[in-house]
């Protein structure tokens, strides 16, 4: 099968489109002909060797965290009802779903992937576009209702709300009855409003600790910043309040009972299969910024190194 691969750490250089053999089914898991996979900043860290010392991957190394597919076989020859293609799956069922980070992703044709961690795929989409899903949407949903514990009646910041994970993270928290305060840039600006933000704050013009005005109960940090900058960050959360960060940390303000936070995003199939509900009801719209062959899975990382790449982008088997 035809897939990208690297067989040591670097740079873009080191991906390469190839061969390789089809990967087969343990206990547990299925065989999915890949649809579509999507890129994650997560991805680029962990070609570069950055994570090795914390979460090693083994090489050479597929990457493609998330993956949309068709159900090809369990673990026995053949697939079918009983074929051990995972509790309620068989054959032909188009399925999403979050792999492990360090296993074997999906930039290739085929990939393997534990029947627990997927569920049925959404059928108003493309099955492909499903793959720009699962990681950043199960992220949203830990952060905002697991960690900050986000109420309707609320106020919350999401501050880098116009990458992948911020879209959702809007739509989420509106559903939720709580007030959205955005942070984006302009190239990002159009999307965060349509993903219902009531109050959108350019941080390439005004400084967020300048634009809030008014206390807020949570914010949701998407993005990297320094040790003064998160300080800002928790001094605009009222006392009581919590600051949630996918990124860099912060220090609580014990004096004001601020908590504070770092997360890391877990497969959750029931969580997954809520959000695809949603998304087939037509409440929650994947948005997509681009989509690339498998082919150019090296340009795709080059344009995130540029900071060219806004939202979510998939990668089309």
């Amino acid at each position: 099968m035809r897939a990208v691969h690297y067989s040591t750490f670097g740079d873009t250089s080191v991906l390469r489109l190839a061969e390789v053999d089809r990967p087969v089914p343990g206990p547990g898991q299925v065989l999915v002909k890949v649809a579509g996979t999507s890129f994650n900043p997560v991805d680029a860290a962990f070609r570069a060797g950055y994570l090795q010392q914390v979460m090693p991957v083994t090489l050479p190394h597929i990457p493609g965290i998330d993956v949309a597919g068709t159900i090809v076989a369990g673990p026995d020859s053949g697939a079918g009802p009983d074929s051990g293609a995972g509790p309620g799956f068989s054959a032909g069922d188009p399925v999403i779903g979050f792999l492990s980070m360090t296993a074997s992703g999906a930039a290739a044709e085929f990939a393997v992937a534990p029947a627990e961690v997927l569920t049925a795929a959404p059928t108003s989409i493309p099955l492909a576009d499903a793959a720009a899903v699962p990681a950043v949407a199960l992220t949203a949903w830990q952060g905002l209702f697991e960690h900050a514990e986000l109420r309707a009646g609320q106020r919350i910041l999401i501050n880098g709300a116009g990458g992948g994970v911020g879209g959702y993270a809007i739509q989420f928290a509106k559903q939720a009855g709580a007030t959205v305060i955005a942070t984006a840039s302009p190239r990002s600006t159009a999307a965060v409003r349509a993903a219902g933000a009531d109050q959108i704050i350019d941080y390439t013009a005004t400084p967020v600790t300048v634009a809030i005005t008014e206390p807020v109960d949570a914010v949701f940090n998407l993005v990297s910043a320094d040790e003064a900058a998160m300080a800002g960050l928790v001094a605009l959360i009222r006392p009581g309040g919590v600051l949630v960060s996918t990124t860099s940390p912060a220090t609580e303000d014990t004096e004001r009972k601020v908590k504070t936070m770092n997360m890391y995003v877990r497969s959750d199939a029931a969580q997954l299969a809520e959000i695809v509900r949603r998304i087939d009801a037509g409440t929650v719209t994947v948005d997509i910024s681009a989509r690339y062959p498998l082919a150019e899975v090296a340009k795709v990382h080059e344009l995130s190194a540029a900071g060219d790449i806004r939202g979510k982008v998939v990668i089309t088997i």
